[in-house]
């Protein structure tokens, strides 16, 4: 009997500490609570659901719920996020109280037209069927060093297939679908995409810098530096440097199929906004449907 009873005042004890400490404990949260707690806006999670989900990047934010807690905090506007759907952001605008704003889509444009049946190759490259493998070995078999390399890592990160290869194999961009998410721009080792709003419709296609007949022996596309487009366009829209045509889209309101007419090669063209391309009447055809030969030199 005295052993139980020594028992029960332990056990007695024991409850007791563990009582006081539960106790403290519950304090010490609710202090915590009290002084740590970050208040959320609800009303971020109803924007979430109005948008795409797709964190692309394009609204310039690293997702969509940051971009919507950037909403609510009146730092940024819906009609920045180009991907989602108009209703979808005039919804948001008109649920927060707020303009719309408006926000050029952008997509990615390629700076190269030298598919394989163009540009001439120098070596044939066997290795990983990868455009930065391939760009570690001599910097890719084509003859212009600054040419796309054809192997489709554009469109093997574009999470959203807005890249494929066409039978000469060059990427291909569909407008519709690209959310200017820019991870071509990254992957790319000759460094050939860009981002651009859909009204900078002038587009200078290649990146070769050598000069006239060198540039042509390279690929039959090339920008030979002739000076046509610079002497037939506004004055300042277009120089050329470093044997290139470089366009100034800060004068872009003067910008026109005019300055494309008279390009020998048809590397200076004009892009709609779907992103067909328009080249000059002065382009010489290119008829070959086949892959040039590797050169023997």
């Amino acid at each position: 009997m005295i052993n139980v009873s020594i028992l029960s005042a332990d056990t007695v004890v024991a409850l007791g500490y563990m009582l006081a400490l539960g106790v403290s404990l519950a304090v010490i949260l609710a202090i915590a609570n009290r002084f740590l707690f970050v208040y959320e806006d609800p009303r971020i999670d109803e924007v979430d659901s109005a948008l795409p989900h797709a964190n692309c990047g394009a609204c310039g934010e690293a997702g969509c719920r940051i971009f919507a807690e950037k909403l609510i905090a009146g730092e940024v506007k819906p009609g920045q996020c180009t991907v989602n759907a108009p209703a979808n952001n005039a919804a948001i605008a008109q649920f927060l109280g707020v303009e719309l704003g408006v926000q050029e889509k952008r997509v990615a444009r390629l700076a190269c037209a030298g598919g394989n049946h163009v540009a001439h190759s120098r070596a044939l490259y066997s290795g990983l069927h990868s455009c930065r493998g391939a760009a570690m070995v001599g910097g890719g078999g084509k003859t212009c060093t600054w040419g796309c390399l054809g192997m489709g890592d554009c469109a093997d990160v574009c999470e959203f297939g807005a890249i494929t290869l066409d039978k000469n194999g060059l990427p291909v961009v569909d407008a519709d679908k690209c959310t200017a998410c820019g991870d071509c721009v990254d992957v790319c080792p000759k460094k050939l995409f860009e981002l651009h709003p859909v009204s900078h419709q002038l587009w200078v296609a290649c990146k070769n810098l050598h000069h006239g007949a060198e540039a042509e022996a390279e690929c039959e596309v090339a920008c030979n530096a002739c000076e046509r487009c610079v002497n037939d366009s506004p004055e300042g829209l277009i120089t050329i440097r470093d044997n290139l045509a470089i366009i100034d889209y800060s004068k872009n309101s003067l910008a026109s199929k005019v300055s494309i007419q008279r390009c020998p090669t048809g590397a200076i063209v004009w892009l709609s906004k779907q992103g067909n391309i328009v080249k000059g009447h002065k382009a010489k055809p290119v008829i070959r449907k086949q892959a040039l030969p590797v050169s023997r030199a």
